[in-house]
């Protein structure tokens, strides 16, 4: 009905009337938003739990790490790194069925949902990359395999080539190798979420940055739903922090992918984006010369980029920086996914098809060693 209406509109006054019909329709429905809204609980939360995962804390140096972890000890590790902006439930399509083949730790890293580290901790891909290896070290116990998305994937990279007894495969999910430094971010479209990050810390935003990043994102909104919805996306945002106090935001309705922006940017920290932003996160860290020194095996993923009219890239990397990433490699093996960039919430099929077999093979090859 919405798009209906809003293919007819014409100016600035079919949309104040579209925005005024939204109000119209919240307003008589309320009542049973507000039911929906008080009730409403992802059902990926019952399956992950009848699959054998619980959410945990653990203390590892000066980090309180917060992750979600399965059944099944006698199972080989697989860490998971989701991507910026997320938490580790943005795995949820695909956790079930990797836990029927590994012990699965999903991990929020630092900077990210209920993971807490000190005012002073350094967001950057070397410190990060040390206080997750000492999770593996202190709470996995073992080597591990692990997969990372974004920036998730960077850190998959990091602690492959600079913690490499720690890890036994790789798979970095559309990771933005080499894109996300100095010169080439800021032809990014990543790059205004970075800028917007530094922008709210040197504002006074009452430390509410999911509301700051909504305010200032209506291109965004319009781009995922329609004209206006930022506005509607703010209400849904206060109306269900009134009715779940102290729980993490799942608001019912939207797509999958924002209503997963929407729970991991209301616990991110902004000072994790301004790192991008000034160039510090990537600081010490060569992704060419990281991609050449990995020697276990590594199974890179890209997912779906273009270009925006500006030349903007619209996408972790371009498909020139992937093959040439890939070709750094001694040991890698190259896919796509036909996704969106969290391939793992957009495709959870594809990405198992890709990811249990390059796993499974990984296995095999560090037996016959």
């Amino acid at each position: 009905m919405f798009l209906v209406f809003f293919c007819l509109m014409q100016d600035d006054e079919d949309m104040a009337e579209f925005l005024l019909f939204i109000i119209r329709v919240i307003v008589r429905l309320m009542p049973l938003l507000v039911l929906c809204i008080a009730l409403y609980r992802d059902p990926s939360h019952l399956k992950l739990k009848k699959s054998g995962f619980r959410e945990k804390d653990a203390a590892v140096g000066d980090v309180r790490f917060h992750y979600a972890e399965s059944a099944g000890k006698d199972k080989p590790a697989l860490l998971l790194l989701h991507a910026q902006l997320l938490d580790w439930f943005s795995y949820h399509r695909v956790l079930a069925g990797l836990a029927e083949h590994y012990h699965v730790y999903a991990v929020d890293y630092p900077g990210h949902g209920k993971t807490a580290c000190p005012d002073d901790y350094e967001m950057c891909a070397a410190n990060i990359g040390s206080s997750l290896a000492q999770f593996i070290r202190d709470i996995i116990g073992q080597p591990v395999y692990i997969s990372g998305n974004s920036s998730g994937g960077l850190l998959a990279l990091w602690l492959a080539a600079y913690r490499p007894q720690l890890i036994r495969a790789a798979v970095l999910e559309d990771p933005p190798l080499l894109s996300s430094k100095y010169p080439p971010i800021k032809r990014t479209i990543a790059y205004r979420t970075f800028s917007a990050s530094a922008s709210a810390l040197q504002e006074d935003t009452d430390g509410d940055y999911l509301m700051y990043w909504i305010s200032h994102s209506p291109a965004f909104f319009r781009n995922q739903l329609f004209p206006g919805a930022a506005f509607l996306i703010r209400f849904l945002v206060i109306l269900t922090r009134m009715l779940k106090k102290n729980q993490p935001l799942e608001i019912p309705f939207l797509p999958p992918l924002l209503r997963e922006m929407l729970r991991g940017i209301d616990l991110y920290d902004p000072h994790f984006g301004k790192a991008f932003y000034e160039g510090t996160w990537n600081e010490g860290f060569n992704h060419n010369e990281a991609l050449c020194s990995v020697m276990c095996p590594v199974l890179l993923i890209t997912a779906d980029t273009s270009f925006l009219e500006d030349g903007t890239l619209n996408g972790a990397m371009s498909e020139e920086t992937a093959q040439f990433a890939f070709s750094r490699l001694h040991n890698g093996t190259f896919t796509r996914i036909n996704a969106k960039h969290v391939t793992h919430l957009e495709a959870p099929d594809q990405y198992l098809e890709a990811v249990l077999p390059f796993l499974n093979r990984s296995g095999s090859q560090s037996s016959k060693r």
